[in-house]
């Protein structure tokens, strides 16, 4: 996939070094923009395995407004589990017990996964990263105590008024925002911002923005997700499909992912694999796991990589 290779090679010839949060350092850039043609292809990276399994669960959960990783876990889905597990360390003060990365820590958080998955009322105390991406979409708060589910309205905008240029769903829920940046016990606010649609000679589009991408580890899944979503809401709104644009704020590179980077451009792109969805899913909210089949997927072998939590 040419074009996330592109931007790859691109912030690490145009990068700026940048402090962060997580004090792990990035390379970074400030704006950029990928395009994806949906119609022929699913736009999946074959330079290292990327997880398929893990993506469409996590789309799943999404659409669930479920912000617990109970659900993730029983599914043998990681990608969520540290976020959980540092907020665990932090409230029982165990980060000097169990330093980060160490063979304690890890040993240590299979043992808090396995309590995830096993105890409900452990997972409840501690597997909620509230209030995170899903509730967004289908749960939003509003001023008068009540719940907006963006996506549903999103739906029945397209179905009622494709020319629309209001077919927006956003993540950023501001006060909610502000008090995630107050308390670091919980998972940082949502990466991607906001999405929008087109329809144009019934054709869907999808254009995302995101305001902080891991590009290494966390690109791929954005890519293929956000893929996946503008499929389904094709489907269920009888449209065609076209294309997916990825457009970033600060694209990055942490600074313990610079080799796992070179390894990863120094491989060939194998042909993109298709994706096929179950024709008679008509309702966003009924689609399963069976509902997927990714065909033709080739690719490399995966490249471990550490989280910046």
């Amino acid at each position: 996939m040419q074009q996330y290779r592109d931007m790859l090679q691109h912030i690490m010839k145009n990068w700026v070094d940048k402090e962060d949060r997580t004090w792990v350092g990035t390379r970074s850039v400030f704006g950029y923009q990928m395009r994806f043609d949906l119609s022929k292809w699913f736009p999946l990276v074959t330079t290292k395995k990327t997880f398929m399994k893990a993506i469409i669960h996590e789309l799943l959960w999404f659409l669930s407004w479920d912000t617990n990783i109970r659900y993730l876990v029983q599914n043998n889905v990681k990608i969520w589990n540290e976020w959980a597990y540092s907020k665990y360390l932090q409230a029982e003060n165990l980060e000097s017990k169990y330093p980060r990365y160490s063979e304690e820590w890890q040993n240590h958080m299979i043992e808090f996964v396995e309590k995830i998955k096993d105890n409900e009322d452990f997972a409840k105390k501690w597997g909620d990263l509230w209030p995170i991406y899903g509730k967004q979409w289908v749960a939003w708060e509003t001023k008068d105590g009540k719940t907006l589910n963006q996506i549903e309205e999103l739906i029945n905008l397209i179905k009622t008024d494709p020319t629309s240029r209001r077919l927006i769903i956003s993540w950023w829920n501001a006060w909610e925002v502000i008090n995630l940046a107050k308390d670091h016990h919980w998972a940082p606010p949502p990466c991607h911002t906001l999405f929008q649609f087109m329809v144009i000679n019934n054709k869907l589009s999808c254009q995302l923005y995101q305001r902080s991408a891991d590009t290494f580890l966390w690109v791929p899944f954005n890519i293929a997700s956000y893929s996946l979503l503008t499929m389904m809401i094709a489907q269920v709104c009888n449209l065609e499909l076209w294309d997916f644009v990825h457009t970033f704020w600060d694209a990055h590179i942490y600074s313990n992912h610079f080799e796992q980077v070179q390894e990863q451009l120094s491989r060939t792109p194998y042909p993109l694999p298709t994706m096929k969805i179950n024709p008679t899913k008509k309702d966003i909210f009924s689609f399963s796991y069976e509902d997927f089949t990714l065909e033709n997927y080739v690719s490399h072998p995966s490249i471990k990589a550490p989280i910046a939590v």
